[in-house]
């Protein structure tokens, strides 16, 4: 398959049958092959003016009990921020698919970048959780697909895939499971008598409340317009002044029903850390050199190790600074400008190991030889540091 067929048959098999969306490249093919493949499942695909409009159709689906999905690219993505707040402030499950492309503005449209890290957790207003998650392979971006429907299913949040350029157009071959094999996650429906449901009723600031599709018996009408709807009381109603302690509780909860399962939400995959003495860090497309370039020097003798993230947010601190609990070295290779090197550092606060950056924005792929130069660099520089500090020690 290619990267963005991938993509598409992950969330035909996680259960989505409506995508809206607008074409931007490199995110386009995704939006032609749905267009194609959701008529043949029973779907709808539509074209909206903008970008805005897809992820506002998206959330409309997804109010009606219909799993949604869109695809974008660079402007696209910024242009969907207003909309995937407002998803996450009235817990509308979504998916999106972000497809990233190099530089800011209009960028350069057939180039690969990873400049929206920080965008993708960061870019709505105010405090609310998302959940990122950015594969490496086209067999990942059919797997990580899947998992990024059913996370938004299961705790009502928007999540998005972040993606690359080479990722989207590559072609890879791909072991597609059973369906019968795939998990497939769909939101908890209220299980209460319809006069006492409310839609976002919550015990604790770890709870996601059911959810019943718009139009269904168990209410007349929800309230959906950017983050009042679980302000009010009864719960999921406007209509009383929003207290201090009703915004605190509610705002809370937006986070905390992601945070409190990050053990279930971060996936990440380490390759010979356990002996490194020099540790690779990246996602996406840079994860794949890192992977390789660990192998190579290995070949060579080095202690090398390699941890691949496979997902971004909730940021996996931990994890980082466990492959890296022996390591000297630290390398972040990244197509930006140290987006990633920084969530690194606060991963590795107090600890002694030197973090080395790796960052490329002109659009060049980092290759695997590219690491392997830069880890023998370090190798080298070590050595003459340990050099060094014999030298000067007395007789």
């Amino acid at each position: 398959m290619m990267g963005a067929e991938a993509f598409c048959e992950g969330a035909l098999a996680a259960g989505v049958r409506f995508f809206a969306g607008y074409p931007v490249t490199p995110a386009t093919e995704i939006f032609e092959i749905m267009a194609r493949r959701l008529p043949e499942v029973g779907g709808k695909c539509i074209q909206m003016e903008d970008e805005l409009g897809a992820i506002s159709a998206c959330m409309g689906a997804s109010l009606v009990g219909v799993k949604a999905i869109t695809a974008t690219s660079g402007p696209g993505f910024t242009l969907m921020q207003s909309g995937i707040s407002d998803a996450a402030a009235s817990e509308i499950p979504v998916t999106v698919i972000n497809i990233q492309r190099a530089g800011p503005g209009a960028g350069n449209a057939t180039s690969s970048g990873q400049m929206e890290l920080m965008q993708a957790r960061w870019g709505g207003n105010g405090d609310q959780a998302r959940i990122v998650l950015a594969p490496s392979s086209v067999e990942e971006a059919y797997l990580l697909t899947i998992k990024a429907v059913n996370f938004s299913e299961r705790f009502r949040v928007p999540v998005i895939v972040q993606s690359e350029q080479f990722i989207a157009h590559m072609r890879e071959t791909v072991r597609v499971p059973d369906p019968c094999d795939v998990e497939v996650v769909d939101r908890a429906l209220p299980t209460v008598d319809r006069e006492e449901y409310h839609p976002y009723e919550a015990a604790d600031v770890t709870d996601v409340p059911p959810m019943a599709p718009v139009g269904s018996d168990y209410r007349a009408m929800y309230f959906y317009t950017y983050g009042t709807t679980g302000f009010g009381g009864p719960p999921g109603t406007p209509w009383r002044p929003r207290s201090p302690e009703a915004i605190q509780f509610f705002v809370r909860r937006l986070l905390q029903k992601v945070e409190s399962k990050r053990d279930e939400i971060i996936m990440a995959e380490a390759t010979g850390v356990d002996d490194a003495d020099i540790v690779v860090v990246a996602y996406g497309s840079m994860a794949r050199s890192a992977q390789a370039a660990v192998l190579k020097a290995r070949e060579r003798g080095i202690r090398a190790g390699a941890l691949k993230l496979l997902t971004l947010w909730p940021f996996p601190y931990d994890i980082v600074a466990t492959a890296a609990q022996r390591a000297r070295t630290v390398i972040v290779p990244e197509m930006s400008l140290g987006q990633l090197e920084g969530e690194v550092l606060k991963a590795l606060r107090g600890h002694d190991a030197e973090i080395v950056p790796m960052q490329r924005v002109d659009t060049i792929f980092i290759s695997d030889d590219d690491i392997v130069q830069q880890i023998r660099d370090c190798q080298g520089a070590r050595r003459e540091a340990g050099g060094a500090r014999a030298a000067k020690r007395p007789a």
